[in-house]
């Protein structure tokens, strides 16, 4: 397990340097790996065994098994809401299968390490667009001061150049800011939509399938059907067709067990409840920096929470003197530096910068 999933660490990794937020990381970094390790081990047969194994007279068995993976299967829906083991062998499986229009297909199991890995990937290319658009500009600026262990000469220069780089670039950070922001909106716009195809995937039962999980809480035993099985059914039927000795057609009916669907059903009631943290998380930062955008008086407050040595008085100086995308700078800045040279940087920038520059 550790030599499969273990080059997925460097995903998690600690930044030294952070352009991001916690929960755009938690979209990016933790959902993608999250992502990619249900489709690794979902591809991983000595985790789970053979995907498909069914029972069939007359026909070998390794035949029937390929057969009806790659074909799909089927069940009776009606039969589900019957008594397993009067009425029916298994939840959805019943003998009474000739109508066609009846029986409900199943093909997405074999998709789903695919779906999870593309889910994976559309996860992971906010921060792949946002690491192009920085393109390392925190970085260069903080210049080692996050680390104060530097002689005092090296530390005030370093300072000085840092508090030259502002002055000589106010107000033009807007479209650094205004990228950033774009890529938060796409985490969102990519939970929704990655939920609305999820629930097309799954014949419309993946908005739901948490909160049915949740509701067979208090449904006494005996009268319980398990929600998981109408997604990611255990036990299918198949139907396989060959010619005869005297080449008559011959009808076999196989029943399938599926034991990967045990995995599938599991990670996806893991993923429903993670998506939708997510989704919450992302709505609230969204209104969040909605706050920042139209409520200028919002941000003196946000400075000084960055960094209470700054008095109240130099973080509404620099928020009135200075455009959303120059504010945005040193509020990332806030959380790079040393707290002591950033103090003593925002208390010179105060002093410094042009107000009529900034406007």
């Amino acid at each position: 397990m550790y030599k499969l999933l273990g080059s997925l660490k460097s995903y998690l990794k600690w930044q030294d340097i952070q352009t991001d937020n916690a929960v755009f990381r938690l979209h990016n970094s933790f959902t993608t790996v999250l992502l990619l390790t249900c489709s690794l081990i979902i591809t991983a047969t000595q985790y789970v065994g053979q995907p498909i194994s069914c029972i069939v007279n007359g026909v070998p068995p390794h035949v029937v098994n390929t057969f009806c993976w790659i074909h799909s299967t089927f069940t009776m829906p009606d039969a589900f809401r019957r008594q397993v083991g009067r009425e029916v062998a298994h939840p959805g499986v019943a003998n009474d299968f000739g109508d066609e229009d009846a029986k409900k297909y199943y093909t997405y199991y074999q998709w789903v390490c695919f779906v999870l890995f593309f889910q994976a990937m559309a996860c992971y290319t906010p921060k792949f667009l946002w690491n192009k658009f920085e393109g390392g500009l925190m970085r260069m600026i903080v210049m080692g001061l996050n680390i104060t262990i530097c002689t005092r000469e090296e530390k005030e220069a370093k300072r000085d150049a840092l508090l030259d780089y502002l002055i000589k670039h106010v107000k033009r950070h807007k479209l650094y800011a205004i990228r950033y922001w774009a890529c938060e909106l796409l985490c969102c716009i990519n939970i929704i939509v990655q939920m609305y195809l999820m629930n097309r995937f799954f014949d419309g039962e993946f908005l739901s399938y948490g909160t049915n999980i949740m509701k067979l809480s208090d449904v006494p035993q005996e009268q319980r059907v398990d929600p998981m099985v109408y997604v990611f059914p255990r036990v299918t039927k198949c139907t396989f067709h060959k010619y005869g000795a005297s080449g008559s057609l011959q009808k076999h009916d196989s029943l399938c067990i599926l034991p990967l669907n045990i995995v599938n059903e599991k990670t996806y009631v893991f993923i429903w409840f993670w998506f939708w943290i997510l989704l919450v998380l992302l709505i609230g930062l969204m209104m969040f920096r909605a706050c920042i955008i139209f409520m200028p008086k919002f941000r003196p407050r946000l400075l000084n929470a960055r960094n209470r040595m700054i008095p109240m008085e130099i973080c509404r100086s620099l928020s009135r003197k200075l455009d959303i995308g120059d504010w945005w700078l040193i509020y990332m800045l806030g959380r790079n530096l040393d707290p002591v040279i950033y103090k003593d940087v925002m208390s010179e920038f105060a002093k410094q910068v042009e107000p009529d520059r900034a406007k």
